[in-house]
């Protein structure tokens, strides 16, 4: 994905948090509403960066200011309503065959949720504020797998937005 990175909002009084990495563009914007060109892959993000520089080109997008990410997702998704983790898989009708960067940089760790199991649509960390409740690093994300983990399954994301709730791990890569 490419992103336009937004510094911490003011709303948002995480002092540890200098700027927004998360998987969602509730803060940090797509470089595009993408889901209209219909160039996704079934888990609603890009197989490589040089489909998003065709996109861009063919429809005069400038990204001359984004930033691209490399996400990789956990295989499981967290229900809190019965707090029990279950598999899921990309929308099938979806072409998938994702290019895994060369040089990637791990950032941290997001938790996202996927209420209509398509599109990422939150990111609890930045959207709902508990970045000031937990602690993460200067992007807003987690620092590790296993404390998104353990977040999410001893409640304390329950009722922030509605899940199932995914963990990725958050790459920064360099412009291809």
């Amino acid at each position: 994905m490419a992103k336009k990175i937004c510094n911490r909002p003011d709303w948002l009084k995480a002092d540890q948090v200098i700027d927004i990495y998360s998987v969602t563009s509730c803060v940090s914007e797509d470089f595009t509403e993408y889901a209209n060109y219909w160039k996704h892959n079934g888990y609603w993000f890009f197989d490589s960066p040089d489909i998003i520089k065709i996109l861009a080109k063919d429809n005069s997008i400038d990204l001359s200011e984004v930033m691209y990410f490399y996400y990789e997702v956990y295989e499981l998704e967290y229900d809190d309503g019965d707090n029990k983790w279950y598999p899921f898989e990309p929308e099938a009708s979806f072409k998938t065959n994702v290019v895994i960067p060369k040089e990637k940089h791990l950032e941290g760790y997001d938790i996202v949720t996927f209420s209509a199991s398509m599109n990422p649509e939150c990111s609890p960390l930045s959207c709902n504020s508990l970045a000031v409740e937990i602690k993460t690093n200067k992007h807003c994300l987690l620092y590790s797998f296993e404390e998104a983990k353990s977040y999410l399954e001893i409640g304390i994301f329950y009722n922030s937005e509605p899940g199932p709730y995914r963990i990725f791990s958050v790459y920064s890569i360099k412009e291809i």
